[in-house]
């Protein structure tokens, strides 16, 4: 029976075997899935299976940064323990660089990671800590000049937040005092031609939906809109940003005063947008006894 590509994903997916492994039990088991598990499992190469169900929503992001480009990766975790964890670290450290030469996740996922594809060393890496893991986001920048910051660092290059800041003309200090301030105040976009417009759109229908309440007419709804829209933009876009180091001037006025134009940036944070189940302490408790 021929092992089609379809088939190795499966039997991948359901155990959190690596892809040679799941190749070749489909092979010695002439493609019979179910045999196939068993064949994993006779050989320990399925042990990471049982993690794969569990969120895993801690971890780091790590950043790197060569010349005028820049990337950000985030690794998660199920525990911050392991976050910690030297082997954990030098993994997304090795991770983070490898991204330096693909363009998404599934390129990472299959790019070598000194013999082996990082699909494979994360599926590795989960048998061996204990803890479900993935490889969730990545996103690269290029500029004349790239800074990258890291808040919360857990060691050199990696922490809970990692921010890229692309930069013309200015120098480190202020690329430095820039990236700060994203971590900190989470811009939404560069600018507003850089906003999302259903985002822009909804923000608007609610701020109209509000005003309405309020009983006045529509012609001073429409003008109290156009205020509130204003200071939304402001608010959400770093260019707009009162500058954290100096509030009297805006993000773009202050990058000016140092000679610099900021034409990009990147900020990943540890389990952004991750929805965590919560259990309760006695059902928490038997899912560990389990296993």
């Amino acid at each position: 029976m021929a092992i089609t590509a379809a088939m190795v994903k499966e039997l991948r997916d359901s155990t959190g075997a690596g892809m040679m492994d799941a190749k070749k039990a489909l092979t010695e088991t002439g493609g019979n899935m179910d045999e196939a598990v068993d064949w994993l499992r006779t050989k320990g190469l399925a042990k990471a299976a049982k993690k794969s169900g569990r969120t895993a929503a801690e971890g780091l992001v790590a950043v790197h940064v060569n010349g005028g480009n820049g990337v950000a990766v985030e690794v998660n975790s199920e525990t911050d323990f392991v976050a910690k964890n030297a082997d954990f670290q030098e993994m997304v450290g090795k991770i983070a660089y490898a991204a330096e030469g693909v363009d998404n996740v599934e390129a990472l996922l299959a790019a070598d990671l000194g013999g082996k594809n990082v699909a494979d060393t994360l599926t590795d890496k989960i048998a061996t800590i204990g803890e479900n893991m993935s490889v969730r986001r990545m996103a690269k920048l290029s500029g004349d000049t790239v800074v990258s910051y890291v808040h919360n660092a857990a060691t050199n290059g990696m922490g809970k937040i990692g921010v890229l800041v692309a930069l013309s003309g200015g120098d480190e200090a202020i690329g430095k005092q820039v990236a700060m301030h994203i971590a900190a105040q989470n811009p939404a976009a560069l600018s507003e031609a850089d906003m999302d417009p259903a985002v822009v759109e909804k923000e608007k229908q609610v701020q109209m939906d509000i005003a309405r309440e309020s009983g006045k007419p529509e012609q001073v709804i429409e003008k109290m809109i156009v205020g509130r829209m204003k200071k939304f933009v402001a608010e959400s876009t770093l260019l707009n940003q009162a500058f954290v180091v100096n509030p009297d001037l805006t993000v773009e006025a202050a990058a000016k005063e140092a000679g610099a134009t900021i034409t990009g940036f990147v900020r990943l944070e540890v389990g952004e947008g991750i929805v965590v189940e919560k259990e309760d302490f006695a059902a928490e408790v038997a899912k560990a006894a389990q296993g």
